[in-house]
């Protein structure tokens, strides 16, 4: 049996609607695709076909992916959750004792991490070594290139719903 993957309310239902919109919505247009293309006649020389037919399989491939991430998903309790330290969902400020710089992390479940945003997995480095810190704890954290970084956890809160 696959793996449990958590992952925050959000994150889930974006995966939830986004399998909905490719069943219910892209299926319908691929299949008018292929129809349309396939009536241009020839196959064995319709590069419209052959791009419909490939759209189609990468919809489809998604779909079973979504659907596999779905039945292994579990959302956050946020009662379970205690929110004075680093968890799934948890927005955490920290401080790099060396440089005095100062981010903030957006801690989610690995399919759902988008960097630029501040989203970072409770898989990553970072967001694995700040995994059960509390306010004012000292983390150090190895980094995939080998160097290690020194952060101070300057707030641990709830992401707004």
């Amino acid at each position: 049996m696959a793996e449990v993957k958590i992952y925050t309310q959000a994150g889930y239902d974006a995966l939830v609607e986004e399998l909905n919109y490719l069943k219910n919505v892209r299926r319908v247009e691929i299949k008018a695709e292929v129809a349309k293309a396939r009536s241009y006649g020839d196959l064995s020389e319709n590069s419209e076909y052959d791009e419909a037919k490939n759209e189609e399989a990468k919809i489809e491939m998604r779909i079973h992916e979504l659907e596999e991430m779905l039945s292994v998903a579990r959302v956050q309790d946020e009662s379970e959750i205690d929110h004075t330290k680093v968890s799934v969902g948890s927005v955490v400020e920290v401080e790099n004792v060396e440089t005095k710089i100062k981010k903030t992390y957006h801690i989610v479940g690995s399919y759902e991490t988008d960097p630029l945003a501040g989203k970072i997995s409770d898989q990553s480095a970072i967001g694995g070594a700040l995994m059960g810190a509390s306010k004012g704890e000292k983390i150090d954290v190895e980094l995939p290139n080998g160097k290690t970084v020194h952060l101070t956890v300057l707030d641990v809160r709830r992401a707004a719903v």
